[in-house]
């Protein structure tokens, strides 16, 4: 850990920079993580005020803007090169645009990335998430037990991570409501991340990718005009708007194929 910044290491080769979404950590990237690590450096973060990552100071709003400063700082910390390798999912990869975009990223894999919206985030967001959030904290009980029975797991989770969600195992989804639950600046970065991206001037490899599934960020949150023309864009048939438990290896390949 430096600069503040919680992350887990593994593997070797050139190095690839993960980024979660709102309400999560890093550890969403673990059933990825083995199948990128044979090749690659993995650096998972958790961004500020998830996982065991502190928010940001109190006059530091936690803009897309100013959270890829302070990842950017803490790269350079643990003594990363730059241009390097980006993938992100959902609020990450919005921010794996953001690095992109200012000329940090070699190329950037975004997965149901925020942000690309003509005005804002569809009306519905706010209220899933902020249900499911008041839920974690208030009757985390409730919650943890329906994590331990695969069908209840699917119909809590189909939504805001994927249809599949029965697959993922307890311990991981009680891992997922335990990350929401604590999520210290899950309010003040839904609030100041909700301003439509611009990365027309992006001139690295980018692949966005989609979820047919994906629930949260609807066709209005796909607005492709936000992004450069040489963008690769991706529909994944089965994916929700979380798909890293439900097809690992789908993703990891997405991840890989967008680097070469």
């Amino acid at each position: 850990m430096t600069s503040g910044w919680h992350y887990r290491e593994s593997g070797r080769g050139p190095a690839l920079i993960l980024l979660h979404g709102i309400g999560m950590s890093h550890t969403a990237w673990n059933a990825v993580m083995p199948h990128l690590s044979s090749a690659r450096r993995v650096i998972a973060f958790d961004i500020p005020g998830f996982g065991c990552t502190s928010p940001l100071p109190d006059h530091d709003l936690p803009t897309i803007a100013n959270l890829v400063d302070r990842l950017e700082e803490s790269l350079v910390d643990i003594g990363v090169d730059f241009p390097v390798d980006f993938a992100g999912n959902s609020l990450g990869g919005c921010m794996a645009l953001e690095a992109a975009r200012r000329g940090i990223a070699r190329s950037v894999v975004a997965i149901s990335p925020t942000g690309l919206w003509k005005n804002h985030e569809p009306p519905h967001v706010r209220y899933v998430f902020g249900t499911l959030r008041f839920m974690s904290m208030h009757f985390p009980n409730l919650l943890k037990a329906a994590a331990h029975v695969s069908f209840l797991r699917e119909v809590l989770l189909a939504i805001p991570v994927s249809m599949g969600s029965r697959h993922m195992s307890a311990h991981d989804a009680l891992g997922a409501i335990n990350d929401l639950a604590t999520s210290t600046a899950f309010e003040a970065t839904f609030e100041n991340t909700r301003s439509p991206f611009d990365g027309t001037c992006i001139r690295v490899p980018v692949t966005v990718a989609f979820g047919n599934r994906d629930w949260i960020l609807t066709r209005s949150a796909q607005q492709r005009i936000h992004l450069p023309r040489h963008t690769r864009w991706v529909e994944k048939r089965s994916w929700g708007h979380v798909p890293m438990w439900v097809d690992p290896y789908g993703v990891s390949q997405l991840i890989l194929d967008g680097q070469t």
